[in-house]
């Protein structure tokens, strides 16, 4: 019932939004069936926030090998072409890659974005973190990250969103806008990323799947707003 409950106001937001353990399904029988990738055989790597709520959101983990972790704050992939290298070097004998990314926003049953009630707590608290302090810093026009060793991955998260800052603003849900920023960002880099490396693969073929997390209640299945699957032929880049 309460499932049910929250389908109905995930898609309030995201339409296209399904059970993250469902997609999960979806896209593996995808790349078995259509695209005939040997499941046994794939390394997958994530670009998605470090956040703790993040890891039971798929089925994924439970099925392929890795993951080898790309992401940091926000998703964005932190481990860069050094990174991207690393995961092309461990990939199995004629296997192939798989690529899981994206930000992540909470949503209440009130239909709140950017919180969620966490494991154990009574509050609900931000989610995605990061994204939401980046949120309050940049409201203020005066603000500009300085980037430093000690909180280096949030000021380059919120860095990386200043040319997206007045579209933030001036959107009527400035939580699910900086969410859209921090993946279209994330997307970008991913395939920069590939395309710098791409000699490093031993093998002709990476699957991208980007989209959105949406975070519910604790005990209940999360969403996944898919907006990018592709097997990219790396013979053709």
């Amino acid at each position: 019932m309460l499932q049910r409950k929250f389908d109905k106001v995930v898609k309030q937001f995201f339409p296209d939004a399904k059970d993250a353990k469902d997609t999960s399904i979806h896209f593996l029988g995808r790349m078995q069936i259509e695209h005939e990738l040997d499941i046994s055989r794939i390394l997958m790597a994530t670009s998605v926030c470090s956040d703790d709520i993040n890891v039971p959101s798929t089925t994924f983990f439970n099925v392929l090998f890795g993951p080898f972790i790309m992401g940091g704050l926000g998703g964005l992939p932190f481990a860069g072409q050094t990174g991207m290298t690393a995961f092309a070097h461990h990939i199995p004998d004629e296997g192939s890659a798989f690529i899981f990314y994206g930000p992540h926003i909470g949503i209440t049953l009130e239909g709140e974005l950017g919180k969620m009630y966490r494991p154990r707590q009574e509050d609900t608290g931000n989610s995605c973190g990061a994204l939401m302090l980046a949120l309050d810093r940049l409201q203020d026009e005066n603000y500009k990250p300085k980037i430093n060793d000690d909180d280096y991955q949030q000021m380059r998260l919120e860095d990386s969103l200043l040319p997206y800052r007045e579209q933030i603003l001036e959107s009527s849900n400035q939580a699910k806008a900086i969410t859209e920023a921090a993946y279209d960002i994330i997307n970008k880099r991913i395939h920069k990323y590939i395309a710098a490396c791409k000699d490093e693969f031993h093998v002709n073929k990476v699957t991208l799947l980007g989209g959105i997390i949406i975070n519910t209640d604790y005990g209940l299945d999360d969403y996944f707003d898919a907006r990018n699957f592709e097997v990219i032929d790396l013979r053709s880049i």
